[in-house]
This record gives structure tokens, C-alpha cells and sequence, in this order.
């Protein structure tokens, strides 16, 4: 499968099918330019190298959601929402995505306050 944003043929995973599904949900749907949409961003996290699936920035370059995906047949815990969590320590991202392409959990985070979304928020 093609992917829009690498500009290359990935495999199609499962879990590569739900990257490419919230991506064109960015894209066709909030307006998000594929130019701030970066895909598997690397980021180093205590002397390890991390993989954010999807850093999605506004248009002052800053990060603006951090998205984890997972396969469907992956349950959506704590342990996903952790992980994500741990990812933003580096981006101070406002919001946060998981999603198994079936179920979706967005939260908003404001310093130490989470609030989870009924909807994904309008990017800007």
C-alpha cells in the first residue's frame, strides 16, 4: 500500500491499515495538511529509540496530537494510554489519540488535567 505522507510503499499490516485510515481522516475530513502530518517520528526516550506512529503539528510547527495505533484485534488499555503518555514527556502535545481503527479514545490534555472527548477535536 501506498503511503501519502512517506511517499512510499509500505507493508499492509493491520496496524498499517489503521495508520493509513486515521491519516486520510486528518487529511480529507479536519483539513490537516500532509505536510504536518509526520509518520513513525523517531524521538529518543531514556537512551531508547521511540516510534511515535503519528505526530500531527499546526501550522506554527508545533505538536498538536500524538496518535498510537493498533491493530483491530488489539484491546485499547492503560498500557496504550500510558505508552502515548510517555511519548508526549517529549512533545507536549495538547491531544492524544489511540485507536484500534474500531474503537477511539481522544483526551485533551491541559497541564495536569486529562479529559477525555467525545470527538476529535478541529485542527486549526
Amino acid at each position: 500500500m501506498k503511503d501519502p505522507i512517506r511517499k512510499k510503499e509500505v507493508a499492509e499490516t493491520p496496524e498499517e491499515r489503521v495508520r493509513q485510515a486515521v491519516i486520510v481522516y486528518l487529511h480529507d475530513v479536519l483539513g490537516v495538511p500532509k505536510g504536518l502530518i509526520s509518520v513513525e517520528k523517531a524521538h529518543s526516550q531514556h537512551g531508547e529509540v521511540k516510534r511515535a506512529d503519528l505526530v500531527v503539528y499546526n501550522r506554527k510547527g508545533e505538536p498538536w496530537m500524538i496518535v498510537e495505533c493498533k491493530a483491530p484485534e488489539i484491546e485499547l488499555n492503560q498500557g496504550t494510554f500510558d505508552q502515548i503518555s510517555n511519548y508526549n514527556q517529549k512533545y507536549r502535545a495538547p491531544y492524544l489519540l489511540i485507536t484500534n481503527g474500531r474503537y477511539h479514545f481522544c483526551a485533551h490534555i491541559d497541564g495536569d488535567t486529562i479529559t477525555f472527548l467525545d470527538q476529535l477535536p478541529i485542527w486549526k
